[in-house]
């Protein structure tokens, strides 16, 4: 079916166009490729800051609270996190979606990077000695610790696959818009995602808890958590269409990535 949420035209077949555009006023030429017109959105930046919030509250607040819901009688075991982390994955969407791939790539890496100071910063306050002669300081460090104290593997399994799936989210949703012409943007959203949340689940379970849970544990909590992720991209993909046909009605973008350098290891336009 066509896709409302899209722009009106797609890349053409020689590949020529860079970028399709989609405004009311006057927007840079699209002939032109994107490191060679500078472009200032209103509303990217502010996307950014979403990204990374929901990305640090989502591993550090609620990564570590099992919880139990029953639904029909059928008690539902998942991690707290689980609720709130893939909105991050609709935010990395949304930003691939109407910006193109390389403006996603740096705010994966901004991800990223807060990601890895928050495991330094959590590190360096735990280990400092709490001042003896302050009650409270006695009693939170216990606290910090049972929060904050993961493991380095549990970290490092988390940010690795944290890169691996969002890097992989962005490159399938750029390659579809393509193929479809820009049209369907339900199926890449939701193929994205598919393939985007498998690589993170695959990786971070195993990688974190190999050795300690049992294998059919790992096997259990990874089909269960990848399923549930994906879950609650579907339900949210009707919100996820108002938003990205708004932005690209606002921003007067509409990206297509014909030509562009998908290696995650840059952070040029």
């Amino acid at each position: 079916m066509a896709d409302a949420a899209a722009g009106p035209s797609s890349p053409s077949a020689t590949g020529v166009l860079s970028s399709c555009r989609v405004s009311p006023g006057p927007v840079a030429p699209a002939e032109q490729p994107r490191s060679a017109v500078t472009r200032h959105y209103r509303y990217y930046d502010l996307l950014m800051a979403a990204f990374v919030t929901v990305l640090l509250c989502s591993n550090m607040i609620g990564a570590g609270k099992s919880c139990v819901v029953h639904v029909l009688g059928v008690p539902l075991v998942f991690g707290a996190g689980n609720i709130f982390f893939p909105i991050g994955y609709i935010f990395g969407d949304v930003l691939t979606e109407v910006y193109g791939y390389a403006r996603s790539r740096r705010v994966i890496w901004a991800g990223f990077g807060a990601l890895g100071f928050a495991a330094v910063m959590s590190s360096v306050i735990i280990a400092l000695p709490p001042n003896p002669q302050e009650p409270f300081a006695l009693a939170l460090q216990p606290a910090l610790v049972l929060c904050f104290g993961n493991s380095v593997r549990i970290v490092l399994a988390s940010m690795l696959a944290f890169w691996a799936g969002d890097f992989t989210n962005s490159f399938v949703l750029a390659k579809l818009k393509i193929a479809t012409k820009g049209k369907h943007l339900w199926s890449r959203f939701i193929g994205s995602t598919v393939v985007g949340q498998a690589v993170d689940s695959v990786l971070f379970y195993p990688l974190a808890f190999a050795g300690i849970w049992t294998g059919d544990t790992l096997l259990h909590v990874v089909l269960f958590n990848w399923l549930f992720k994906v879950a609650v991209e579907v339900l949210l993909t009707p919100l996820t269409y108002v938003v990205v046909g708004w932005l690209k009605r606002t921003e007067g973008e509409d990206y297509f990535d014909v030509g562009t350098d998908f290696t995650p290891f840059t952070l040029k336009d």
